[in-house]
């Protein structure tokens, strides 16, 4: 598995704006998702794109994805 600094820089991206939802989740459920009552929701969905950027920025991603397409097509 090779270093890709594209994926670095994308998943360096997508942590930094997860990062962002989850510091500034307040403003965020009020003026985009319907005020108090989504604060968790938000926050939540900042953890998962922190998590998600993790995995872009580490290229994890291609792993998963390459053990799920053979899981479903074994050869």
């Amino acid at each position: 598995m090779n270093f890709d600094f594209g994926a670095f820089f994308i998943g360096l991206l997508i942590l930094a704006g997860g990062g962002a939802c989850v510091v500034f989740y307040r403003p965020i459920a009020e003026n985009l998702a319907h005020g108090v009552h989504s604060y968790d929701k938000v926050k939540l969905a900042g953890i998962i794109a922190i998590a998600l950027g993790f995995l872009i920025m580490t290229n994890l991603h291609t792993a998963i994805l390459t053990a799920f397409v053979k899981l479903i097509f074994p050869r």
